[in-house]
């Protein structure tokens, strides 16, 4: 039997190290990646989840007017998927300065108050170039599961922006549960993204 009850995220890399036909034991609060939860299928590897005292990751989410109402439909997808959240505004659809709150998305990704963020603004681009301003923040404004997946995997990204104005509140799931399922895994995109960090 192997264990991984320390871990909040189950990945394929993370199946492929245990024997065919064994039992997994994870967290109860792990989020197992899909590509994880096919293979142990196809090896006949039994997911135990046990009761833990992991705590849940939070996620710093904000949004202006015109992500206000994706950004109230990103709670419940946050929930359903394991997460906690803590809500920087806006509050209502009355006009805002996206500045203001993709400010203080990033800044408590980069004090650590948040494992990670999400912003949405408009078209997400906006949101994305203050984020990046923030020293530690990795923000990447994403439109589809392939560019969530990839900001993730290839170049750490902490911080996900997002357009309320130009994609749909499905297209939003389908992104925020690839974006959150994903890690940074492969030594050389940890180098690449190490690089990153060390330009000022």
């Amino acid at each position: 039997m192997s264990d991984l009850t320390d871990r909040s995220l189950i990945s394929e890399d993370d199946i492929r190290n245990v024997a065919d036909g064994s039992t997994l034991r994870i967290s109860d609060r792990a989020l197992v990646t899909p590509l994880a939860a096919d293979l142990a299928r196809e090896r006949h590897i039994r997911l135990e989840r046990v009761s833990g005292n992991t705590p849940r990751k939070k996620v710093a989410i904000g949004a202006d007017h015109g992500g206000f109402e994706m950004k109230e439909a990103l709670k419940g997808v946050l929930t359903d998927l394991g997460f906690d959240h803590q809500d920087f505004g806006t509050h209502s659809t009355e006009p805002v300065d996206y500045p203001d709150f993709a400010y203080a998305v990033a800044q408590a990704v980069s004090r650590r108050k948040c494992d990670m963020g999400i912003m949405i603004d408009g078209a997400g681009i906006g949101s994305c170039m203050v984020a990046n301003k923030v020293p530690g923040v990795r923000a990447a404004m994403c439109y589809d599961a392939g560019s969530a997946r990839n900001s993730r995997e290839h170049n750490g990204a902490n911080v996900l922006t997002l357009g309320g104005k130009v994609i749909s509140n499905d297209k939003m799931r389908e992104i925020v549960r690839m974006w959150v399922s994903t890690d940074l895994t492969e030594e050389r995109h940890r180098r690449r993204v190490a690089k990153i960090d060390a330009l000022l």
